[in-house]
């Protein structure tokens, strides 16, 4: 969904010789990043239709989003997350739309919200966490602009039939492509009984998004990707992703919510016979509710990533520029954005790339196809390396690739030594692939290693490196990556 389409557009232009050597580590991975850069231009194109609706300038915003590290980092990579926020963009175009006399048109997107919502919910279910304020923002338009209860009905019957048949479509593709179901099975389900049809479709049916979340609503499977506090969101992954215009919204959040207790106070003292005018709130109420009540519920799970939130930048981008909110902040904005773009773009995990490029290399070289050699590349704390980039076909038994994650020091020992001592592979080679501030760890393993290559810079935020160490000769081991191969002489 994501690479698919650029890999198979890089792999028909082999075919027909039109580019012989297309396949290499280098465009599997620029080709789908290129692809989403050109996706990313969606974003753009909903700020700037957004902005009228929600009383900010379309220009401004669209500075503040081109500007942002977020947009020229995370949005121009393969994550599901940037899909999730391109969707969550075009549902937010589907429920924010005007008549050119400024008022408040008549909904009439109903189709299209059920398939963009369904296609969300398939790519990340979490998706029904930025879903759920657009939604009820879009029910409320239909209930208060419609008098017939059957127009209603007709609009809500509308979402939820396109957003079943969108599910079809999905559960289809996704049985179709991760079983071995084909049109023979097919024909051979339909000469079965009822009850047999229902239960090999049972048996047999893909539904991503359930095993999406059984495996994320099990506190232990959360707990091997890293358990973090509950208000990591709030504290510390709004801060370091959106740094100034978190802080605003947040300062925002709590200025509204003092005025909404004074109205509240004011109302009763009405009551009680004391006049007084209400109290109204600056700035847009609803904007902040489609940015803080998503970042609530992701909240709610234990393991919490910057890269959840990227797609509440398109409401904070609205709201810092509804009011003229960010202007006065432009050059701690300027300043945080470029060191936000040198962290997350260079230097974190920034040596991954380049040593699967080394290792693509490595593995297909002249040498390895001429003397079948079995490789072993050992990952251990770097994020899961994307087998992809490696070039790895499905004849290639030769290679195997071992994700240790965050495994600790003891149990990395015993999988290298295992590895150093199985004499039952003549011409193998081992890799282990780990950062500058796990290196000590290896080197009490109990092995020796033939041959070591430095690729820098690389910052491992799960193993950062200690400030005293940064400040000695040795600065540039903490800040790279190690591919150690074993010597097993």
């Amino acid at each position: 969904m994501t690479s698919g389409v650029s890999y198979w557009v890089i792999k028909s232009l082999q075919q027909l010789d039109i580019c012989s050597s297309c396949i290499n580590s280098y465009t599997l991975l620029v080709s789908p990043r290129l692809l989403f850069t050109m996706f990313s231009f969606i974003l753009d194109y909903s700020v700037y239709r957004l902005a009228p609706f929600w009383e900010a300038d379309p220009w401004k915003a669209l500075v503040l989003l081109a500007g942002s590290y977020v947009t020229l980092v995370f949005y121009t990579r393969t994550f599901t997350n940037t899909l999730e926020g391109l969707l969550f963009a075009l549902l937010m175009v589907l429920v924010s739309s005007r008549k050119p006399d400024g008022s408040l048109a008549e909904p009439t997107s109903s189709p299209l919200i059920g398939i963009i919502t369904t296609a969300g919910f398939f790519n990340r279910p979490t998706f029904l966490a930025f879903a759920l304020m657009p939604l009820l923002y879009w029910a409320g338009l239909i209930v208060d602009s419609q008098k017939s209860i059957k127009t209603v009905i007709n609009h809500f019957l509308k979402l939820v039939l396109c957003a079943c048949f969108t599910a079809i479509v999905f559960v289809t593709a996704d049985t179709f492509y991760f079983t071995s179901m084909g049109l023979d099975n097919l024909y051979s389900i339909k000469k079965s009984s009822l009850f047999d049809v229902i239960g090999q479709l049972n048996e047999k049916m893909i539904v991503t998004p359930f095993n999406f979340l059984s495996y994320n609503l099990n506190p232990r499977n959360l707990a091997l990707h890293g358990s973090h506090p509950r208000v990591t969101h709030f504290t510390v992954n709004g801060i370091m992703l959106f740094g100034m215009l978190h802080i605003l919204a947040i300062g925002a959040g709590f200025k509204m919510l003092k005025n909404y207790i004074h109205q509240l106070i004011r109302v009763e003292s009405h009551y009680h016979g004391s006049s007084g005018l209400l109290v109204h709130s600056e700035g847009n109420p609803t904007l902040l509710l489609f940015y803080f009540v998503p970042l609530a519920l992701l909240s709610l799970f234990s393991h919490q990533e910057p890269r959840f939130l990227i797609p509440l930048i398109l409401p904070l981008v609205l709201f810092s520029t509804s009011q003229n909110r960010a202007v006065k902040w432009k050059h701690v904005i300027v300043i945080f954005n470029v060191l936000g773009a040198l962290l997350f773009g260079c230097l974190h995990q920034g040596g991954l790339i380049p040593c699967l490029f080394h290792l693509e290399q490595l593995v297909h070289s002249p040498e390895s196809s001429n003397h079948p050699r079995h490789y072993t590349l050992l990952f251990a704390h770097t994020y899961m390396p994307p087998r992809s980039l490696l070039n790895i076909k499905k004849r290639d038994t030769h290679i195997e690739v071992i994700d240790m994650a965050g495994s600790e020091g003891e149990t990395l020992c015993q999988t290298v030594e295992q590895r150093a001592n199985n004499f039952t592979c003549k011409d193998c080679h081992v890799f282990v692939i780990i950062p500058g501030t796990v290196r000590g760890t290896i080197t009490k393993c109990g092995v020796s290693f033939k041959n070591e290559t430095l690729i820098f810079p690389h910052l491992s935020m799960e193993d950062p490196p200690q400030i005293p160490f940064l400040f000695s000769g040795n600065w540039r081991s903490q800040l790279g990556l190690y591919i150690l191969q074993l010597d097993r002489d």
